[in-house]
């Protein structure tokens, strides 16, 4: 079956967060979106088929899930990660943010340490510090265009400030790392020796690119996956954020017990219907979609890079290994913050994620989404090279 990656859907009118609300977020009107990890496709449609169906039943009543879903979330994460999982490891949440602020309430407590790796997706660093707990970053390294782990640097970190919890993002967002399954033994053994717990977003995990191979941290071994809380989704693979379903998995009964004591003292129960429909439609069906919404955006990246090298030579492509979500490196234009701000938005009219968002060690650099049609991606690049020339 045939998809069509190139079409435009209209989002504006739609409450749609990236398209909607710039002048709420302090942008001007005319701004092209390119910020948040939305993708502009619809999902897939047999995706779609069975949300209709649910739609037309007409009873949107509290909603569980029955086997059916749990073998679907099973057989994806067998086939595509050699990871087998079982169904009591599972708690079901609203998304995996809120599934590391339930893991910061559960396993530490008010002034306690939490690391994690800048630069980073911002709201990891917002739930660390809006649960009163201590930030401490071990950033990682960028050298030759390629971001590295500090090993030594992180082991400090734990030992100097007795840090109770890792949180790991793998594939990073936003600097594009796949981790190597030598990276993730390291880490794993460094948080076994110091009894460090380790919560893993594991979000991207379906979006690698050619050579790269995404490793379960939990998968590693029984003893790293008994320190491991494992967060994932189909909302980034099948462009689900909006319906609020995701899947967390804790093989330790205890760990378990704590986080479903934390998730409980929130007050949510069960996840939203559509969300239930749609992940089982997904890992049921959604694979041939998915298949080729991964190669048309490879090719997207190709496009940016030939068109960077052609046409903006100043700017860095940071080439990534997984996400669709691309770390451009803007340090050579030699603008500040401000500079930069006023030439992306107020010049080129484009909405992106400034690196500085990311923490101190994302200054200099932008965070652009590419799962639009070609079409919106080549407007903004286009509109990013006009505003250059003109300044």
């Amino acid at each position: 079956m045939g998809y069509d990656f190139d079409r435009i859907v209209e989002r504006k009118g739609t409450n749609s967060l990236k398209y909607d609300f710039a002048r709420e977020r302090g942008k001007r009107e005319d701004v092209l979106p390119l910020w948040v990890a939305d993708m502009d496709f619809q999902t897939a449609p047999e995706i779609l088929e069975q949300l209709k169906q649910a739609v037309e039943h007409g009873i949107y009543g509290y909603s569980e899930s029955k086997d059916g879903y749990f073998r679907a979330v099973q057989h994806w994460y067998d086939e595509h990660f050699g990871w087998h999982v079982e169904k009591n490891w599972l708690v079901k949440t609203p998304g995996v943010v809120f599934a590391l602020a339930m893991a910061i309430k559960a396993f530490t407590k008010k002034g306690d340490a939490v690391l994690l790796q800048q630069p980073m997706y911002y709201p990891f660093s917002e739930v660390i510090r809006d649960n009163d707990r201590v930030l401490i970053n071990s950033p990682l390294k960028l050298e030759n265009g390629h971001y590295e782990i500090d090993f030594e640097d992180l082991e400090e970190k734990i030992q100097d400030n007795s840090v109770k919890l890792f949180l790991l993002c793998s594939p990073h967002n936003p600097v594009g790392r796949v981790w190597q399954e030598w990276e993730l033994r390291k880490l794993g053994d460094i948080c076994l020796r110091h009894s460090v717990l380790v919560v893993s977003d594991e979000i991207h995990s379906d979006f690698t690119y050619e050579g790269h191979v995404h490793h379960v941290f939990a998968n590693l071994s029984p003893e790293i996956s008994n320190i491991t809380v494992t967060c994932t989704a189909p909302s980034k693979t099948f462009n689900l954020a909006g319906l609020q379903v995701s899947n967390i998995f804790i093989s330790n009964g205890e760990l378990r017990k704590q986080f479903k004591k934390a998730v409980d003292a929130a007050g949510y129960s069960q996840l939203n219907l559509m969300g239930l429909v749609a992940c089982q439609a997904a890992y049921e069906k959604g694979e041939p979609w998915f298949k080729a919404l991964k190669a048309y955006l490879a090719e997207n990246l190709e496009f940016v890079r030939v068109y960077l090298k052609e046409h903006l030579p100043q700017i860095s492509l940071v080439e990534p290994e997984g996400t669709y979500l691309i770390w451009l490196d803007f340090r050579r234009l030699g603008l500040t913050e401000s500079q930069r701000e006023d030439l992306i938005v107020n010049k080129a009219h484009l909405w992106l994620d400034s690196g500085a968002m990311f923490g101190s060690d994302g200054e200099g650099f932008e965070r652009i989404n590419i799962a639009c049609p070609r079409a919106v991606l080549q407007k903004a690049l286009e509109q990013l090279e006009k505003a250059l020339k003109e300044s």
